[in-house]
Order: C-alpha cells, then sequence, then structure tokens
C-alpha cells in the first residue's frame, strides 16, 4: 500500500461557481490512473473520503468533488435523516452536474501530469447516477455505478438511458437484490438500454443485499457484498487501465 497525503481543493466551474473536492494520491506522486470519486447523496462524508483515500492507497489519484456546492457547501447529512438531504438532490439539474463533472476532470487531467494517464469514475448511490452520466460525456476509460438510483426512469428522475447510446468506456454496474429504491424493472431496463445500443458492460447483482450495502456505517452494510465488490472493481478497472 501506498503512502498518501489528502487535501482539499477548490475547482473552477464553467456556471461561474466553485466547488471544493476532496483529493487522496500516492505520496511520491506517482499515479496509476485518475479517479473521479462521485458521493452519496449525504454528501464528501467520511465514508467518501475513506473510499477515495483507498483507491489512493491502492496507487490512485482520486478526487471526489462536493456535489451540493451550489446549495450546502460542506454538506454532510446523517445516514439516519434522508428528508434532510432531499432539497439538495432535487435541486440538482443535470446541467449543473455535467459542469461539476467536467471541472473535476479538467483538474485531474491537469494534475496527473502525463497526457496518457488514463482516468475512470466511480459513484455511490446518487453518484452512482453521475458516474453513468459522466461516462456519457467524457473520455472516461471505465465507469462503475454501485446502486446507482435515477439511470432508468422512477417517479423522481426521467432517467438517462437516452444516453446509452454516447457511453465512452465499459461500465460495472452494482445492485441489491434487497434494494426497494431500484427495482428489477428498472435495473432491467438499464441494461437493457446498454444491450441494444452494443455497449459493453458488468452487471453484478447480490440477491442478499441492500442499498448502500458497500457503506461500512449504514445499517444496511454487507461485508461480503462489499468486499466481493472491492475486488471485482479493483480487477475491472485493472481490465481498462491496466494494472
Amino acid at each position: 500500500m501506498a503512502e498518501i497525503r489528502t487535501d482539499w481543493v477548490t475547482l473552477p466551474v464553467a456556471d461561474g461557481t466553485t466547488m471544493r473536492a476532496y483529493v487522496a494520491r500516492p505520496q511520491d506522486g506517482r499515479a496509476r490512473a485518475g479517479l473521479l470519486v462521485f458521493q452519496e447523496a449525504f454528501g464528501v462524508n467520511a465514508h467518501i473520503r475513506d473510499i477515495t483515500e483507498r483507491f489512493a492507497r491502492e496507487g490512485y489519484h482520486a478526487l471526489a468533488p462536493e456535489l451540493f456546492h451550489r446549495t450546502a457547501p460542506g454538506f454532510e447529512g446523517s445516514y439516519t435523516n434522508f428528508e434532510a438531504v432531499m432539497p439538495h438532490v432535487r435541486a440538482l439539474k443535470d446541467q449543473d452536474l455535467e459542469a461539476d463533472a467536467r471541472a473535476a476532470y479538467t483538474w485531474l487531467r491537469e494534475n496527473l501530469g502525463a497526457l496518457e494517464t488514463p482516468i475512470a469514475c466511480i459513484g455511490f448511490c446518487m453518484g452512482g447516477r453521475v458516474s453513468f452520466l459522466t461516462n456519457s460525456i467524457l473520455p472516461v476509460k471505465a465507469a462503475v455505478s454501485f446502486y446507482g438510483g435515477g439511470i432508468a426512469p422512477n417517479p423522481m428522475s426521467p432517467g438517462l438511458l437516452s444516453r446509452a447510446g454516447d457511453l465512452h468506456a465499459p461500465q460495472l454496474f452494482f445492485w441489491g437484490g434487497l434494494d426497494k429504491h431500484i427495482g428489477l424493472e428498472q435495473t432491467q431496463a438499464v441494461t437493457e438500454a446498454l444491450r441494444k445500443a452494443g455497449k459493453p458492460f458488468v452487471n453484478v447483482d447480490f440477491a442478499d443485499a441492500d442499498h448502500g450495502f458497500f457503506c461500512d456505517v449504514r445499517a444496511s452494510y454487507n461485508p461480503a457484498a462489499a468486499r466481493q465488490a472491492w475486488a471485482l472493481t479493483h480487477a475491472f478497472l485493472n481490465c481498462y487501465l491496466g494494472s
């Protein structure tokens, strides 16, 4: 495991706003790849910062942008108070998320040094949707989505499946079979859209896992599913970024 250093940076966004982001990278500056880490609805909290640091120890230059910077800079919500996060989730617009993703990607590209260093993205919950969106607009080399609600249409969102044909890179999806927020009809709609578009993807459904199964501070944490998902994520990224 590499020694790492961490910091907060401030990124300019094309709409005139500024966005904080948490960055973790190998201490020696030698990153094997760049990685955008997209938050859950609960902010760039200790869990997301820990994931960012875990990837840095594996050699990634990882960046987690604060996607609620327009409504609640520095926001960290409680996992037991979902109502408090909903105003910020509802305020997000896809054009704003696109601007945020571009700003984060540009910062990584400028700070990785070598132009040939690949960049990938990963996201959790709300961020799983943002990872899919980012794959549709930016030349990432791989994308990962953990239980990304709103990729398929639902009562809160028209979804992103019209973008399936625009994906730049293979996408890995993780779902929880017990997830009442994202039903089977939604996960099937995602895979059907990618098959129709002829896009490469991997779809993993943990039958005994619930929404948020990767987060070790949530009641829905599933250690077995989390360990397997972590290993599969690294295998997937190694395949497309180079081991």
